[in-house]
């Protein structure tokens, strides 16, 4: 009997699937695919994160231990640090970090390394996706070459596109399988091959003409994101300069119902996408001698936000006549976003490591980050928010506007608040105590 091809093992559900990297792009993406009926093995090289999962217990929000108990006790999924599996799969997805250098610029270790794994166990039929955030070209000028530096060639013996995952994390309304899916193959049938595997488990599919188009695609998605959040935090300041309130600027504006959409100011931006990918793209702008200016400038407004808001906590404590230096300050939540548990690039960090520069305190509390590791020697702790808490430290700064959080009586005891995110919104009793950006 001849052997099935790809396509028909894709269509029913039989061709075993691979996911390199198991974080917040993987581990939800190696759910929903063995959620579609595929058996799913997962490849990290985090000994510990694996020992983890076969125990059950998820590191990503988006993902029940219960969940993914089950898909491991009923072996639906497999997760291993042997890259040796690989021989065994028909479909391989790179989820791996693309991390920037200490220059800001692209960092490619972690796509260089699993694209090398891939080429060793490199077999007919097989179907390579790169869903790593990345800059117009990678696909092509990386993962390809190292797949063909044998006698395989992409369209006839292996099947290579690129598809940018868009999760967010947190958001209840759109999550992985209800977001349509941007894929762009190598070839025609590269192309055909990926979108058949990817309309599996997503609703929705939309092909783009090449690689680079689907890495472009990303870019800008995150890109617009930066720049309209560069345009309002400088709005911000220049509405301080005026003695105007920003957000009463933007909920105005917001009433417009065509032509705008609002973003809101905050102490910069934060996550793994949105601080990084733009500067992929200003990068690769450069190797074309293009200097990506309106992108680097929305950057460094954004990137200058947290010493803004050490200015206005500098300013409320001396309103009280207290120096900064030598206070105890009170932060209200430390990750990137509210409702999520994510602190990479999270401008409260650096908040935090400015206040530290200026020899004040301080103790935090977020009810989704339990702790935190700020460098080598200092690991810090989620405290109980409580009156007497609040109390006593000389100002409380809302850095992360989580739900769940009585403002309200944070204001009544507080002795003052800089709010950077309008969580304070509507509490007139005690507004006088309140400085937002």
């Amino acid at each position: 009997m001849r052997e099935k091809t790809l396509l028909q093992k894709i269509e029913n559900c039989t061709a075993r699937a691979g996911v390199i990297g198991l974080g917040y792009v993987g581990l939800p993406l190696m759910v929903a695919i063995a959620n579609a009926g595929f058996r799913v093995t997962g490849i990290d090289i985090c000994e510990e994160k694996v020992a983890r999962l076969r125990r059950g217990i998820s590191d990503v929000p988006d993902v029940p231990d219960a969940l993914l108990a089950d898909l491991i006790r009923t072996e639906r999924v497999q997760v291993t640090t042997v890259h040796a599996v690989l021989g065994e799969l028909d479909t391989v997805t790179i989820c791996v970090p693309t991390p920037l250098s200490e220059n800001r610029t692209p960092d490619m270790q972690f796509i260089h390394a699993a694209v090398q794994q891939i080429a060793r166990y490199l077999h007919r039929e097989q179907l390579i996706l790169l869903e790593s955030t990345t800059y117009p070209g990678t696909t092509e000028e990386i993962v390809l070459p190292t797949l063909e530096s044998g006698a395989a060639r992409v369209g006839r013996d292996f099947y290579l596109a690129f598809s940018p995952e868009r999760i967010e994390p947190g958001n209840s309304t759109y999550f992985m399988t209800n977001t349509p899916k941007i894929v762009g193959g190598i070839t025609a049938k590269c192309t055909q091959i990926a979108t058949a595997f990817y309309e599996q488990f997503i609703t929705k599919t939309h092909t783009v003409s090449s690689p680079r188009a689907a890495e472009m695609v990303k870019l800008l998605e995150n890109t617009f994101r930066s720049v309209n959040i560069g345009l309002v935090n400088e709005m911000a300041l220049i509405c301080d300069k005026m003695g105007l309130d920003v957000w009463e600027i933007v909920d105005a504006a917001a009433t417009k119902p065509f032509g705008f959409m609002p973003f809101y100011p905050g102490p910069g931006s934060g996550g793994h996408c949105i601080p990084v990918d733009p500067h992929y793209l200003s990068w690769k702008a450069r190797t074309y001698h293009y200097h990506a200016r309106f992108i680097e400038l929305a950057s460094d407004i954004n990137g200058a936000m947290p010493k803004y808001v050490l200015d206005k906590i500098t300013h409320a404590l001396n309103l009280h006549r207290k120096p900064l230096n030598g206070s105890k300050l009170l932060i209200l939540g430390i990750a990137y976003k509210k409702g999520v548990g994510d602190i990479r690039e999270s401008p409260a960090i650096e908040v935090i490591r400015l206040i530290l520069d200026k020899k004040a305190d301080f103790v935090y509390h977020d009810p989704c980050v339990s702790d935190f590791v700020l460098d080598a020697r200092n690991t810090y702790y989620s405290q109980p928010l409580t009156p007497t808490l609040v109390e006593s430290v000389d100002g409380v700064v809302i850095l992360t506007d989580h739900g769940g959080i009585d403002y309200e009586k944070v204001v009544q005891h507080a002795q003052v608040i800089v709010d950077t995110r309008n969580a304070t919104r509507g509490i007139h009793q005690g507004r006088e105590k309140i400085i937002k950006i």
